[in-house]
């Protein structure tokens, strides 16, 4: 027999971050959400940083940029919700060509993906012969299908030494492929690309969070400057930060990386407390429950790629994903 989940269930889920007074704000959106679901056979695919009332209320599939590419191959339904920004959507789309893909406002881009066009990886192949290119999945479609392989956060290190190459070009983010030059020892070639959430985090930041909070652990987001990782006790991504906290159990722990984050992962550590160091993705930020809900009932902000380009970036993805990246 299934068992209906209603408001006050999901509500149960954000309880700690939203107080009752709002949630009775958005409880319209979040029934009419769960039922579009049901008409549409649609799903939600949510990013970690979706604010709480999606991540815990209506999100079906969450995760990092390589949990929600691996999820997504694997989606039974018909529509894919990407809560996200448009790269996460467009690479949803190339690993399910068959499925309607939308995303709640078309508005959400990335200040990486816009840093770099195909033309700059032309010139760059064109400048560096023969040497690899490996593209984090902040990109476009069409940045993608000039690409050998793409990578995220949470599986670079893997990637870069999976091509036994002595030299590879890693674009678009330079504080990413610095970080992971010096784990892998293998010569990074680079864009002039940045986080416009991570590259605002200095080591001042950092010195102050740890004044504030004798005792913290700093775990910082590799798309940090290097000296901001450097004074970090660890670093990786989203998804590498949650096991981290699962498997060592700080008692005081500051997630730098963008401030939904330790709003979404608090309720699974009880025990920790969460220091919220506070810098926003506007893009992010502009998916909302309305948003979402508008999207599901008229099926608008369908994301779509060319089919030349789709092939190409396809495979570049594919690549990605049939390397073995750790636990």
């Amino acid at each position: 027999m299934t068992t209906t989940v209603t408001a006050a269930d999901l509500y149960e889920r954000v309880s700690h971050v939203i107080p009752a007074i709002e949630w009775a704000t958005m409880v319209d959106d979040v029934e009419a959400i769960m039922r579009l679901k049901a008409e549409r056979n649609a799903v939600i695919l949510a990013h970690n940083y979706m604010t709480p009332e999606i991540f815990h209320a209506v999100a079906d599939i969450t995760g990092d940029s390589l949990a929600l590419a691996r999820e997504a191959v694997d989606v039974d339904a018909d529509v894919i919700v990407l809560a996200g920004v448009h790269f996460m959507a467009e690479t949803a789309k190339l690993l399910n060509p068959a499925k309607t893909v939308l995303i709640p406002d078309l508005r959400s881009g990335c200040s990486l993906a816009e840093s770099i066009t195909a033309e700059d990886v032309r010139a760059l192949r064109a400048k560096h012969p023969g040497v690899p290119v490996v593209t984090y999945v902040n990109t476009s479609a069409a940045v993608k299908a000039e690409s050998d392989i793409c990578c995220t956060s949470g599986n670079a290190v893997e990637i870069i030494e999976s091509l036994g190459a002595p030299k590879v070009i890693m674009i678009p983010d330079r504080f990413l492929a610095a970080n992971i030059a010096r784990k892998t020892g293998v010569e990074v070639i680079t864009h002039p690309g940045a986080c416009e959430v991570h590259e605002r985090f200095t080591p001042l930041d950092i010195a102050e969070i740890r004044t504030s909070w004798p005792g913290v652990t700093v775990l910082a987001h590799p798309e940090c400057p290097p000296e901001v990782v450097d004074v970090a006790d660890y670093a990786g991504s989203t998804a590498q930060m949650v096991n981290f906290v699962s498997t060592e159990h700080p008692a005081k722990v500051a997630l730098i990386t963008e401030c939904s984050m330790s709003d979404n992962v608090a309720q699974q550590f009880p025990g920790t407390e969460f220091v919220r160091p506070c810098n926003l993705c506007p893009h992010m930020k502009r998916n909302t429950l309305a948003s979402i809900r508008h999207a599901l009932e008229t099926l608008t902000n369908e994301v779509t790629v060319p089919a030349d380009v789709a092939d190409r970036a396809r495979a570049a993805v594919e690549r990605m994903l049939a390397v073995k990246v750790a636990k």
